[in-house]
């Protein structure tokens, strides 16, 4: 009776789990993605934008190189996944010594281990699998800084754990000054001196470091480039040896799991260390399961911002994976206590430690996804990017591109930075000197660019010519540079104007109507344009993608004749109506059947991203669904905003992000679009405007945080929806009629409802005519 009694309730309790209203956090695949992806696209674990991304790697140095799903075999567990950036991987290891990693086609030339996919899984802040050669199931979790593996073993007299400090990877990291010392008997310490991209002149960091052990290890090893040296204390190779590493030994006849915990830092071995003991040591100890926890209820906490309704288990596995990438994706590197060294690589130390120093790659276009989704569900997060970028600004001297490791890059082109720092000011998220905001955002626009004395280049590469003739000539770089630098220039007028700043204002304003030099009316398109004001013969409008060379940048006129966010009525008006609607219909029509992604085979291959119309695998037009809801047929954004979310994206390992996912940006335009929610200029106008979709949930509640916004939450509401039913028939806000496709930012902040009404057919009629249309700069009153 007493059996069948606990088998009773054990049933029950499996009964109430499989039924138990999933969260959000558990419909998150962080596998999904990872085929054929690049380095920053990983399926370990990582806190919001942690500094520790941990997570297995098993690809040779070169494009695309980290994890591969298609391959059998795994190198190790390394701890950073930064765009041009790399550092410290372990590995655990039975049997003979092997100092290389190997190949993938050949694992057996190294310490690579086979595995299987039914023994990886994969969920936010955890990992693991069971490694075949060396019959041991690696665990892995993550604090922000601070990393935690879990390694069983099988009973042995001589498990092994390597280190390595010479990580392959996407951009190849070489190694200069580097070592690796024994602390105790159960910690070791070091740091590697790496240079990404050599020769570009920046992009020079320290990874120190400090592993600790709950057990000790019986001796200390490594090798360099000279060999293999036994029973030592240090490890040290010098700047010219690239090949360096540690093993050490344990005895684990007792079955016990070994505990490994490891903290970095980019300033110092001590601040590793503090990172270590602040985030895992002291309030975890040795609870691997309590910190895998708190991994995971801080990644719920922070989706939670955003709850939806209806839709399949595809929709929200999609919705919340695509959340979690858009804050897995970037990086802190400023450390606990609030140090990090400057783009100088001057020691400096935040007033506010909880507002950290942020980094990752380009702002390129952020303001078509990451910043809408950022500003919308968590305004602090954007709160604290724009203090970071003012961090820069008033150390270096100028706001940064894309600033990994805080470094000035140079990537990618324009200063789109300004847009994320103007639509936080524009929403009201205003922590920080606005002062100096407005200082840093006019001065990018108006000083000539600099070769950085400290770190890479700073500043808008092609201003000068931009300033001269009003455009960047096909003989200076790409031409493509005048659309997105006269978008700039309307942001920063519509933050002098929001400030008062008059003379600012209207200066920048007349630098904004800058697109206009490129038009081409003999061929209907934005057209290469020389020094001397003629346009390149031969128009192609699929032609002449570049990187930083002659024509447009990693896109074709085709695209680019759309990019002027700021002023689709004056678009319009050049190109005509009806050949605006017919264009912009033939190109998503010819798109659709590759996906709307152009090809992009390696880092070199540009060609390939100009042969379609619409090429939502890349930035240059993300937008291109939203633009109908100007010219006069929102039913068509309706229908391809679902399309691309439906075609685009998918909900596998090989299809999730056809093109490059790139830290967060496509995944931050699929929720934002997925809301039935676009800002066609980025939230940056002084009364920033919403653009209203087609949302593919039956209800979705924003929680609106109240330190910046006071209305507790908005709620969008699609009544008869589903996958055929996306046209909006009507349209209610706050219980009053809505017959335009879009409304004002401050009506959502200040909560309420948007109630769509949807049907199988479009309702040409709403929100069809001019006046309809959302704001633009010819057109204001």
């Amino acid at each position: 009776m007493f059996v069948l009694l606990l088998s009773g309730c054990a049933t029950l309790a499996v009964f109430a789990q499989k039924n138990a209203r999933k969260q959000p956090v558990d419909y998150v695949d962080p596998m999904m993605g990872n085929h054929d992806s690049r380095w920053m696209m990983f399926p370990g674990p990582s806190m919001p934008f942690g500094m520790v991304k941990l997570s297995p790697d098993n690809e040779r140095n070169g494009w695309k190189a980290g994890y591969e799903y298609e391959l059998d075999n795994i190198t190790g567990f390394s701890h950073i996944h930064e765009w041009t950036m790399a550092g410290l991987l372990l590995a655990p290891q039975i049997g003979e010594l092997q100092t290389q990693p190997g190949t993938e086609k050949d694992p057996d030339s190294g310490y690579r281990s086979r595995f299987r996919h039914e023994t990886e899984k994969a969920e936010p802040g955890y990992y693991t699998v069971f490694l075949d050669d060396s019959q041991t199931k690696a665990e892995l979790t993550t604090t922000t800084r601070s990393g935690f593996q879990r390694y069983t073993f099988p009973r042995s007299d001589s498990a092994r754990v390597l280190i390595d400090l010479d990580i392959e990877s996407e951009y190849g990291n070489e190694l200069f000054l580097s070592e690796i010392t024994r602390a105790s008997d159960t910690e070791i310490e070091g740091y590697a001196m790496s240079q990404s991209l050599r020769g570009a002149g920046w992009n020079d960091y320290t990874v120190h470091f400090v592993i600790r052990f709950n057990k000790p290890f019986l001796d200390f090893n490594g090798w360099t480039r000279d060999g293999v040296i036994r029973q030592t204390n240090r490890i040290f190779s010098g700047w010219d040896h690239t090949d360096i590493g540690a093993f050490v030994h344990f005895n684990t006849q007792d079955g016990q799991p070994l505990l490994i915990q490891t903290g970095i830092s980019l300033v110092s071995i001590e601040q590793a260390r503090l990172n270590l003991d602040t985030e895992l040591a002291k309030p975890f100890g040795w609870d691997f399961d309590a910190v895998r926890k708190h991994a995971r209820d801080t990644w719920n906490e922070l989706l939670s911002a955003i709850e939806v309704e209806g839709g399949d288990e595809a929709d929200k596995k999609k919705f919340y994976t695509n959340m979690y990438r858009s804050y897995a994706g970037r990086n802190i590197w400023s450390d606990v206590n609030g140090a990090y060294l400057d783009v100088c690589e001057m020691p400096r130390k935040l007033e506010d430690p909880d507002s950290p120093m942020l980094g990752g790659d380009a702002f390129w276009n952020t303001f078509w996804n990451l910043n809408q989704l950022w500003t919308l569900a968590t305004p602090d997060i954007a709160n604290q990017w724009v203090r970071a970028l003012l961090e820069y600004y008033e150390t270096g001297g100028w706001l940064p591109k894309g600033p990994p490791g805080i470094e000035y890059s140079g990537i990618m082109e324009a200063s789109h930075e300004i847009e994320l720092i103007v639509a936080a000011y524009q929403k009201g998220i205003r922590n920080y000197d606005v002062r100096t905001a407005y200082e840093a955002i006019r001065h990018v626009q108006s000083t000539l660019p600099v070769k950085h004395m400290c770190s890479g280049v700073a500043g808008n590469r092609f201003l000068e010519d931009y300033l001269k003739y009003g455009y960047v000539p096909y003989e200076t770089g790409p031409v493509s540079n005048t659309l997105e630098y006269a978008f700039d220039d309307w942001a920063v007028s519509e933050m002098a104007r929001a400030l008062g700043k008059t003379e600012d204002q209207l200066y920048f304003r007349h630098r904004a109507h800058n697109y206009l030099n490129l038009w081409d009316p003999s061929v209907g398109y934005m057209n290469l344009r020389r020094k001397d004001g003629t346009f390149v013969e031969g128009f192609d409008p699929y032609c002449c993608s570049t990187f930083l060379g002659q024509g447009w940048m990693e896109g074709n006129a085709w695209q680019y004749s759309w990019f002027v966010p700021h002023d689709l009525s004056g678009l319009i008006g050049l190109m005509g109506r009806d050949e605006f609607n017919e264009r912009l219909q033939a190109g998503f029509v010819k798109s659709r059947e590759w996906r709307f992604n152009s090809e992009w085979t390696d880092e070199n291959n540009l060609l390939a991203m100009g042969v379609l119309p619409i090429n939502h695998g890349n930035q240059p037009n993300m937008q291109a669904a939203y633009l109908f809801n100007y010219s006069g047929q929102p039913w068509r954004t309706q229908y391809w905003a679902r399309e691309i979310m439906d075609i685009y994206y998918g909900a596998k390992v090989d299809d999730a992000w056809p093109g490059d996912e790139d830290q967060g940006q496509m995944g931050a335009w699929y929720v934002m679009s997925a809301l039935g929610l676009f800002e066609m200029k980025g939230g940056c106008e002084t009364d920033p405007v919403i653009e209203i979709g087609s949302p593919i949930f039956s209800q979705a509640v924003v929680r609106l945080d109240p330190r910046y916004y006071k209305g507790g939450t908005f709620t969008i509401k699609a009544i008869n929806n589903s996958k055929e039913n996306r046209y909006i028939q009507s349209a209610t806000l706050d219980g009053k009629p809505l017959n335009k496709p879009w409304f004002y930012f401050r009506e959502l902040a200040d909560g309420g409802s948007l109630e769509l009404i949807m049907g199988p057919e479009p309702n040409k009629s709403w929100g069809s005519r001019p006046e309809d249309a959302p704001p633009s700069m010819s057109n204001e009153k």
